[in-house]
């Protein structure tokens, strides 16, 4: 009778037959011995390292861990970019530089006073755009407090607090770089930045920010999205084209608003309607 073959050992395999589990051990890439799902503990207790202990933020906000890559970056486009525009701008103004001449020449260019420039320059009025924002105030105060939400004041309160920001740096600015008018206005200075642009900017988009998370269609975000970015641009040509501030003094606003938009919205995103008391 033939002797069945034994298999060949190798330096690597001591062993004529397959691995077998040892008692008190576990493998790599198996569940935990109790079934408790987790790869990296062969118990059921839970894993003690801050990864698994919390779980990620999706939205990376500071403090998430782990750091989400990326979150540097998205707050330079938010803050840092208009920030230092406005400063460049700032700066081109008060020292004379070149910049203001390719203003004037751009102001020359699209100058034309007519009605429809004036009434869109109207929009940023503080009889016009304040009460918008004050309506939107008193909505999201109610809806909230309505729905038990937590603090439901906080939202709405900075909200009004950034529209009081306004004149309180707009103002001190206009004094500093002492910039006078188009030859559309009387003469005068303290044109630079656009204090009707950044009442418009702060007023509809702080309203919108406010109204965002209480619309349920996507639709009816973009629509108001797309209202607040039409407003607020018809403002900036309505005054540009009836010559009441120069170019600059509206981007430079723009760059203002920016910062503070982006500050209310990164706040803002700290909590949901959704939040109620417990």
């Amino acid at each position: 009778m033939r002797d069945t073959p034994r298999p060949r050992e190798t330096a690597g395999d001591l062993r004529s037959g397959p691995p077998q589990l040892r008692s008190g051990r576990a493998l790599a890439h198996t569940n935990g011995a109790s079934g408790s799902g987790s790869p990296h503990r062969s118990d059921s207790r839970p894993p003690q390292t801050p990864r698994g202990a919390r779980p990620s933020d999706p939205f990376g906000r500071p403090g998430t861990t782990p750091p989400v890559p990326g979150r540097p970056t998205s707050l330079f486009f938010l803050l840092g970019l208009p920030a230092l525009l406005f400063a460049l701008i700032t700066w081109q103004v008060v020292a004379d530089g070149p910049l203001l001449r390719v203003d004037e020449g751009l102001s020359r260019a699209l100058i034309h006073p007519d009605r429809a420039s004036e009434l869109l320059a109207d929009l940023g009025n503080i009889q016009v755009a304040v009460p918008v924002l004050a309506v939107a105030l008193v909505y999201t105060a109610w809806r909230s407090r309505r729905m038990g939400t937590d603090r439901w004041w906080v939202a709405p309160l900075a909200a009004a607090l950034l529209m009081v920001l306004v004149p309180a740096l707009v103002v001190p600015l206009k004094e500093l770089t002492d910039r006078p008018g188009t030859p559309a206005v009387p003469p005068a200075t303290g044109y630079y930045p656009s204090g009707h642009t950044a009442t418009a900017a702060v007023a509809y988009g702080g309203a919108t920010l406010l109204l965002l998370p209480w619309l349920r269609s996507t639709a009816a975000r973009r629509l108001l999205l797309a209202l607040c970015a039409a407003l607020v641009l018809g403002v900036s040509f309505g005054l540009v084209r009836r010559g009441y501030h120069w170019p600059l003094d509206v981007v430079a606003s723009w760059c203002l608003c920016a910062v503070l938009l982006s500050s209310l919205w990164l706040f803002l995103g700290r909590g949901t309607p959704g939040r109620h008391k417990t």
